[in-house]
């Protein structure tokens, strides 16, 4: 990784702007992240697992700006279980998933998730098939509408299980 300045977070962070202005690469040591475009936790997400992230492309950010984090806690778990449903409020059509899902139409026919039940795991939600797109952090809960989650729009396009590894 690169020289410059740099700030460690070894737990929740819920406002980094006094650290840096913008972010240019980021090295996860242990355990799982999410980083958050503005502070307290808002804007577009970022779900990172240990590794080298040389610049915002290699954590697929739409830009160089992380102004919050937190740690995730529940990624040790030997289960993974999600329920989602088409309609809110947990109403219409249910699909149940225990594993990652590329493609949430060629596996369910959705192509909108409007409420979900994370029963077992901590799992990443993506916009678009292939895990691209807006991420959106989701664990254990319940979410009645998708702006529970974060997401401006019903829109889903893949998942996957928050692991280690």
């Amino acid at each position: 990784m690169g020289t410059g300045t740099f700030h460690e977070c070894s737990t929740d962070s819920p406002d980094l702007t006094s650290y840096f202005s913008r972010c240019n690469s980021i090295k996860v040591d242990s355990g799982c992240w999410v980083l958050y475009e503005h502070p307290n936790y808002t804007g577009s997400q970022y779900i990172l697992s240990p590794g080298e992230y040389p610049d915002h492309q290699h954590w697929m950010g739409f830009n160089d700006s992380i102004k919050s984090c937190r740690s995730i806690k529940n990624v040790y778990g030997k289960s993974w279980k999600i329920r989602f449903y088409d309609k809110q409020d947990f109403g219409g059509q249910a699909a149940e998933c225990v594993e990652d899902c590329p493609s949430v139409y060629e596996t369910f026919k959705f192509r909108e998730l409007r409420s979900c039940v994370v029963m077992d795991g901590a799992w990443v939600l993506y916009e678009q098939p292939d895990y691209h797109g807006h991420q959106y952090f989701l664990e254990r809960g319940e979410y009645p509408n998708y702006t529970d989650w974060g997401a401006n729009s019903p829109a889903a396009g893949s998942f996957r299980m928050v692991t280690e590894l």
